[in-house]
């Protein structure tokens, strides 16, 4: 499953032959064609492509399904994973440098006020001590040969931090240009240990077919097979300042210290494909969002006996906001959905939950639920000094959270919209 292949079937892609500057040029284009997925033929004079993966129509085409498959899809791989299949050759063997220069390649600056160029949407693989990883990082660019990363306190951090005891380094690849199986599969929240390209592989096999292919590099990492660049290195004991960023909502994100992560060998497809993934626009909104929707449907589905749909919506950054749809059985399905909700995605500050003939995927159905099934004074329930997302500009150390119940009252008659 190769990101080339994929994007030569998007008949929507817009084609830039030009040269285009990566100091901000790059991401104004992105910007402006947000839904559209886009190629670069030449920043500093090689390939890249951003807004790929920014609808979930096109996510779910590359899988083969229609978009209300995806939640259950990604059910079953997170609940049944699978193992990859070891493969002995890979496309990105056939460019192997130990002598580059990061500074040459098409990794881009995307907004004035970040700290430098960044790369955002490569995946990290590390195995330490029989448990392996798949996660997303930033990655800001120092030199020719290293980049400072934001490693939040989770798995990858908790791997580097062992091996920091051990006074070691801790080795690490991170794979740009890859497709969905991957790409959701690094983005679901996992407990510790769980190997996430099993999950990736289950989820390939229950859409496209077949296992996933992974590579073995020289280090004993194993790698999608069919990815476009592998950054191989270290990530080190030396910290620096990383940030500002404009992260998922938009605005910037503050400076931390962060560790360095040297390279130590580059792997490329001959003419390789850049994956640019634009901070705040559609394509991170999803990528970042969607594997949280199964974790808020199995949440929900213990408290109400009927969901048909989740949603976080692109309005609230795919991270804030959502919508749940279900079946009541009583009064009080509703509520009780809404906070379940809430408890399942613990940065979600507001959810809508919605009746059956309600289409979540549009906006204006919707607040039309809102408008027309909702009463505050009864269906309105507001949690204060709750914890809630870091990456909230609102939020001062807790959140206050909104659940709306805007799901008709059990046998109620009047509400149902008229129909021609």
């Amino acid at each position: 499953m190769a990101l080339r292949n994929r994007l030569a079937e998007m008949n929507d892609a817009i084609i830039v032959d030009r040269p285009v500057s990566a100091d901000l040029e790059a991401s104004r284009l992105l910007a402006q064609n947000n839904a559209a997925p886009m190629i670069f033929n030449d920043i500093n004079g090689m390939r890249a492509a951003g807004n790929v993966w920014s609808t979930r129509e096109r996510i779910c085409a590359a899988l083969g399904i229609r978009r209300e498959e995806l939640m259950t899809k990604m059910l079953e791989a997170v609940s049944s994973p699978s193992d990859p299949e070891l493969v002995e050759s890979s496309p990105f063997m056939e460019d192997v440098r130990e002598d580059f220069d990061l500074t040459t390649m098409p990794i881009v600056k995307y907004y004035p006020g970040d700290a430098g160029r960044y790369v955002t949407s490569a995946v990290a693989v590390a195995e330490q001590d029989g448990k392996a990883n798949l996660s997303f990082h930033r990655m800001l660019l120092l030199d020719g040969k290293s980049f400072a990363l934001r490693l939040v306190p989770r798995h990858l951090y908790t791997m580097w931090k062992n091996a920091q005891a051990r006074g070691e380094d801790l080795p690490v690849a991170f794979c740009m240009g890859l497709c969905p199986p991957v790409l959701l599969a690094a983005a679901t929240s996992t407990d510790f240990g769980t190997d996430e390209m099993r999950i990736a592989s289950s989820l390939k096999e229950r859409t496209i077919g077949g296992p996933m292919s992974v590579y073995q590099l020289p280090s004993g990492l194993k790698v999608p097979a069919q990815a476009e660049v592998v950054f191989e290195g270290r990530i080190t004991s030396r910290m620096v300042d990383e940030g500002p960023f404009v992260d998922i909502t938009g605005t910037y994100d503050v400076v931390r210290p962060g560790p360095v992560f040297e390279v130590d060998r580059l792997y490329m497809r001959r003419d390789p494909i850049f994956q640019l993934l634009f901070p705040g626009g559609l394509e991170h909104f999803l990528l970042m969002g969607l594997p949280r929707e199964p974790i808020i449907y199995r949440t929900v589905n213990q408290v109400v006996p009927r969901v048909h749909g989740v949603r976080l919506t692109e309005g609230g950054c795919c991270w804030l906001h959502g919508v749940v749809s279900i079946t009541k059985n009583k009064e009080g399905d509703g509520m009780n959905a809404a906070l379940a909700a809430l408890t399942g995605h613990p940065s979600m500050k507001q959810v809508i939950v919605v009746d059956k003939d309600i289409d979540i995927y549009d906006d204006r159905q919707v607040e039309w639920a809102v408008a027309t099934r909702f009463q505050a004074s009864r269906s309105l329930t507001v949690i204060n000094n709750a914890a809630g997302s870091s990456l909230d500009p609102s939020a001062e150390g807790t959140t206050s959270k909104v659940a709306i119940d805007a799901t008709l009252p059990v046998g109620a008659k009047g509400f149902e919209k008229a129909k021609l």
